[in-house]
């Protein structure tokens, strides 16, 4: 999947290796950006130009694989201006999911778009709204409500190679009561009955701990820079 969103021939090698592509049509980062996913030790990496691509080929000989989505051991061999990431990639198959329980919290399903949704986006506030992608959901939503209103939704985009990336966003002031746990694990629970596989990417520790609180193991990062 991230093979193909790099929008040009690159793959994962084995554990410690490095691939270095020009991309300026890359969906894995912003336009105009260089984007960094590592999985399971081995990292491509999309550049916006061939000079750019050099550039970072040069450099990166100097970095551990590991160390690539750590924005200060990138800063101390690229020029970089503006920084999104990292974030954790963590997936879940059937066999490893465990579903959130909980009687007193009852989920309910809306349709993609639903105009409730676009209330929490507000509340929740632009940055981190932009972040969850609520809105870019090909999936059902499914959301709780507290005196009518929707506090917390998850649902889920369906990507490349049969990959449900999952969105999930609680409002301000429901957060950490495990709001985002229940309704994350409805949307992980369609995405596999749909037979996909299930994607988190998450910075804050709440939304990795909730991740892995659903049998989610992080497999890898992503780092987007940009280079000056």
């Amino acid at each position: 999947m991230w093979q193909e969103l790099a929008s040009a021939p690159v793959s994962f090698g084995a554990a410690g290796e490095v691939s270095v592509v020009a991309s300026p049509k890359s969906k894995i980062c912003p336009p105009g950006w260089a984007g960094i996913v590592l999985l399971g030790g081995a990292a491509i990496m999309t550049a916006p130009s061939e000079e750019a691509a050099a550039q970072i080929r040069q450099a990166v000989v100097e970095l551990p694989a590991d160390k690539l989505t750590d924005p200060e051991a990138v800063r101390k061999v690229l020029p970089i201006g503006e920084v999104l990431g990292p974030a954790a990639l963590a997936y879940v198959v059937a066999d490893g999911f465990q579903p959130a329980a909980s009687a007193e919290l009852r989920v309910e399903e809306l349709p993609a778009g639903h105009a409730d949704l676009g209330a929490l986006e507000r509340a929740a506030g632009a940055e981190d709204a932009g972040e969850a992608a609520i809105a870019e959901i090909t999936s059902p939503a499914f959301v709780l409500r507290v005196d009518g209103q929707v506090v917390a939704a998850a649902g889920y985009r369906e990507w490349p190679s049969s990959t449900a990336h999952v969105s999930v966003l609680t409002s301000p002031a429901w957060r950490g009561k495990g709001l985002a746990r229940a309704t994350g694990s409805a949307a992980v629970r369609h995405a596999l009955a749909q037979d996909l596989l299930p994607q988190w990417r998450a910075r804050v520790p709440a939304s990795r701990k909730a991740a892995i609180a659903l049998g989610f193991s992080e497999l890898g990062y992503q780092l987007s820079i940009r280079l000056v």
